[in-house]
């Protein structure tokens, strides 16, 4: 009698340490980045503490905070209400994904970044274009030198693509940087023209479901067109997958889903944009990605929704915010999260530790 007991004890105790094991693999299989502890990946938790302390106290407000060290999250914060499991607008950041989609249909052969604009718009073109509307590339729009002067208020007209062929264009494209979010949108018009899909539906096979991205959602124009420049909500560890995936190249999990090629164009300086050394908004321009101060670069939305790439640090900082100020939201990742990063891994730190995860669960947003 014994024996049984004991025999259906182990049973039990067996069959329990194996649905935890169960539970465990199916949550790193959804989440897809590894989970460790900071000092282990060379990160001070003392360090991150002031960082979000600091944040708390001078980003009006915060909304969520995920820092990868080495492929691995070792640090993840909301401000309530904000939570893991709630998708957040991305506004601008929505751009560099569909630089992406450009990177994928370039690698497809269906069009090239030399390709000129009209090309793909032959029945909503001008009767009489100008040289400089002929002469406008992908390219032009990539890097936000189309050429145009002001940016058209494309949201009070009937069609928007149409309405962007129409607009002036004063200057030589590929000759003057203007933020430009309906050039953006042309290019999300220009892949949906190449591949016959939205440019979400584009990526949910080769970008969102390979990074376990689920049930993204990008608002359309009139013409059932996905944006483009902004209207793409994820969460915000989507934001830090896709940090990591252009960190590692368009690698991931051992397969490359963005050719490398791509990731380095797209990354690096195309355009001047200034020429101050103390703005990561005049440090340059790639495809869709703004070049940052400490040689970072990152796609980045209004309001303070930041995906940061630090190649030499083998590091990925993904924020949401509701910020007026998003060059001092910058400067705090600078400033305060920077000096936490080490060479190596750290002695474990256990008091700091549970200092750091004291200050989030008190966090709450302030708008």
């Amino acid at each position: 009698m014994q024996r049984r007991l004991l025999l259906l004890l182990l049973t039990l105790v067996s069959l329990f340490l194996s649905g935890i094991a169960l539970a465990q693999e199916k949550i790193v299989s959804k989440t897809a980045l590894p989970r460790s502890t900071p000092e282990a990946e060379g990160v001070s938790s003392k360090g991150i503490q002031k960082f979000i302390a600091t944040a708390d106290k001078q980003v009006n407000s915060m909304h969520s905070f995920i820092l990868v060290r080495h492929g691995k999250v070792v640090a993840e914060a909301y401000w309530a209400p904000e939570a893991a499991d709630k998708p957040h607008v991305l506004w601008s950041l929505s751009k560099s994904f569909t630089s992406t989609a450009v990177g994928l249909a370039v690698a497809d052969g269906k069009l090239s970044v030399d390709d000129h604009v009209l090309k793909f718009f032959p029945d909503l073109a001008p009767e009489d274009p100008s040289e400089n509307l002929q002469a406008m590339r992908v390219r032009d729009l990539l890097t936000m030198n189309a050429g145009h002067q002001a940016e058209l208020n494309w949201r009070e007209t009937p069609h928007w693509a149409k309405a962007f062929l129409e607009h002036p264009v004063p200057h030589k494209p590929g000759t003057h940087f203007r933020y430009n979010t309906p050039a953006t949108y042309m290019l999300s018009a220009i892949v949906q023209k190449v591949t016959g899909e939205t440019v979400l539906d584009y990526l949910t096979p080769r970008l969102f479901t390979p990074l376990g991205i689920e049930t993204p959602v990008w608002d359309k124009s009139p013409q059932e067109v996905s944006i483009g420049g902004y209207g793409l909500y994820l969460h915000t560890e989507d934001i830090a997958k896709f940090g990591q995936l252009y960190l590692q190249r368009g690698k991931w999990n051992g397969k490359q889903i963005l050719p490398a090629e791509w990731v380095d164009q797209a990354t690096s300086k195309q355009v001047p944009n200034g020429d101050n050394p103390d703005s990561d908004w005049n440090q340059g321009y790639g495809f869709q990605f703004w070049r940052c101060r400490h040689n970072a670069y990152r796609g980045d939305g209004k309001d303070g929704q930041f995906c940061i790439v630090m190649p030499e640090l083998d590091a990925v900082v993904a924020i949401t915010a509701n910020s007026g100020d998003m060059q001092a939201e910058l400067n705090v990742v600078w400033d305060q999260l920077l000096p936490a990063l080490h060479a190596e891994a750290l002695p474990a730190d256990v008091k700091g530790l549970a200092e750091l995860q004291a200050t989030i669960a008190g966090l709450k947003a302030t708008r």
